[in-house]
């Protein structure tokens, strides 16, 4: 069992008061810092139980927040986790369901015909930029957008390095970069020049309300990290499936940059008036870390795919505790919206997660997930997923209290799982107990029905059985 050494310093930290009541409206509005990592496991940190990532200010943060054990991506992958998060949607408003194309893998290996994939969110969505901005905050984003062309048509007064790429691209961390940021020293990592750019943010508008959105490149692929820091692991014991130093010296560079920005909070006096939300927009690639005992990784939706980190932090308003409550990310806007603008009247499809930041109960609720779409295998050994062609193939996932059901759609196939049990998604219950198998399918099909999730029915024409039979057999062998 993973020892998260959080519980023990909460005894030090947790002394905070209860959701203290907000100042008067003529106060300065709370400032928001959202910092979202590209592809960080919810294992790769030490506070999350690894030994071999070194990663002290994100220990120490987690010491002085709510930390959530059970916290979702909206998606398993970049483009439609961002989307989600950023306009409180499911992929069904913003229809994002992947990284285009939605097609993905040996078309004689898919079944069916993939659901179209809307490569960018619509204008006319009331993003968290702009309702940041609508309710008077300067708001500024630092690295990567990924779900449209340009944020500045999404309610941002600054964008550095954000468009619609998804990686920095080949030897894209040190300068000269491939994403639209010129270097002010030669050779700079793109990751410290990111937050410089934030920490000029946070001081030129110190006294004003501001939402920061840091959505680092790292550690997304190509793995690149600072010489000095790989050699601090080249000889460092490593544990199962995680021993990689590159990516261990782009976990710590990202570590040292959160430690440099709260620093400056700390500095600015501006800690105790700004809430801090920390996560990853969805699970690690297992061919480079496990994220044990969670099954697979990023674009698989068992558990290694879409549980991320979490932390809130704000500073004697928030006590410091461990959460099991399952939250998502799609819950971030509509708990921003009743801490900002109550009064407000959005259609959200997350919920808000204010309760818990109270130290109150969260009435149970059931986590969906739907994706119409093929993603193809990183590593057909390492992946774990269901076969060893795909990350994923089309189906829909409910997570109701320690449940979770997946369904395909290609062979009707189910798999149930207790996660309290079973958090490796290791033994499929779902003919042992039909019960609840059907009990969950009932609630995701109508799930499904209320809000017009796509199936995707019609067959592929150049489907080929033989060639994907042996297609698995020699991925297997």
């Amino acid at each position: 069992m993973i020892k998260y050494i959080i519980i023990g310093l909460l005894l030090v930290f947790g002394t905070a008061d209860s959701f203290a009541q907000l100042k008067s409206e003529n106060s300065k509005k709370p400032n928001v810092v959202l910092i979202n990592v590209d592809d960080l496991g919810w294992a790769d940190l030490c506070f999350m139980g690894s030994a071999y990532y070194e990663t002290p200010n994100l220990d120490k943060l987690s010491t002085e927040s709510k930390v959530f054990l059970h916290a979702y991506a909206g998606a398993s992958n970049c483009a439609p986790s961002r989307a989600t998060m950023i306009t409180g949607r499911y992929p069904m408003t913003h229809g994002i369901y992947t990284v285009d194309p939605a097609d993905r893998g040996d078309k004689r290996t898919r079944q069916l015909i993939a659901f179209p994939n809307a490569k960018a969110i619509q204008d006319s969505l009331y993003t968290l930029g702009k309702f940041f901005k609508d309710n008077g905050y300067r708001t500024g984003t630092f690295g990567k957008w990924h779900v449209s062309d340009d944020p500045l048509d999404h309610g941002f007064d600054v964008n550095i390095a954000g468009s619609h790429r998804g990686n920095p691209g080949k030897d894209g961390y040190f300068s000269p970069y491939n994403v639209n940021l010129k270097a002010k020293v030669e050779g700079e990592y793109l990751t410290d020049r990111l937050t410089d750019e934030a920490i000029s943010f946070v001081r030129e508008n110190k006294d004003n309300s501001f939402f920061l959105y840091l959505p680092f490149y790292t550690v997304h692929s190509p793995l690149m990290g600072k010489p000095e820091l790989e050699e601090n692991y080249r000889n460092k014991k490593g544990g199962k499936g995680q021993s990689n130093p590159v990516y261990a010296a782009m976990i710590q560079s990202m570590d040292e940059n959160v430690g440099r920005l709260l620093a400056v909070l700390d500095n600015l006096n501006l800690t105790d008036n700004t809430l801090i939300i920390f996560t990853s927009d969805n699970g690690g690639i297992r061919a480079t870390s496990y994220q044990d005992p969670l099954r697979a990784g990023k674009g698989s939706y068992y558990e290694g795919g879409i549980r991320v980190p979490l932390l809130i932090k704000w500073q004697n308003q928030i006590k410091p505790s461990v959460e099991n409550t399952p939250v998502t990310q799609m819950d971030f806007y509509p708990t921003l919206q009743a801490l900002i603008a109550p009064s407000g009247n959005l259609e959200l499809d997350g919920e808000s997660i204010l309760p818990l930041l109270r130290e109150e109960e969260l009435v149970e609720r059931d986590l969906f997930w739907h994706f119409p779409i093929y993603l193809e295998a990183y590593d057909s050994k390492e992946d774990d997923s269901r076969d060893p062609l795909f990350r994923t193939r089309p189906g829909s996932v409910i997570r109701s209290g320690d449940w979770k059901l997946h369904q395909y759609f290609e062979d009707g196939g189910l798999e149930l799982y207790n996660l309290k049990d079973d958090p490796s998604e290791g033994n499929n219950l779902a003919t042992s107990n039909p019960e609840k198998a059907q009990e969950l399918l009932r609630k995701l099909e109508k799930w499904r029905a209320e809000n017009g999730a796509p199936i995707p029915s019609t067959k592929n024409p150049d489907y080929d059985p033989a060639f994907e039979k042996a297609e698995i057999e020699k991925a297997l062998n």
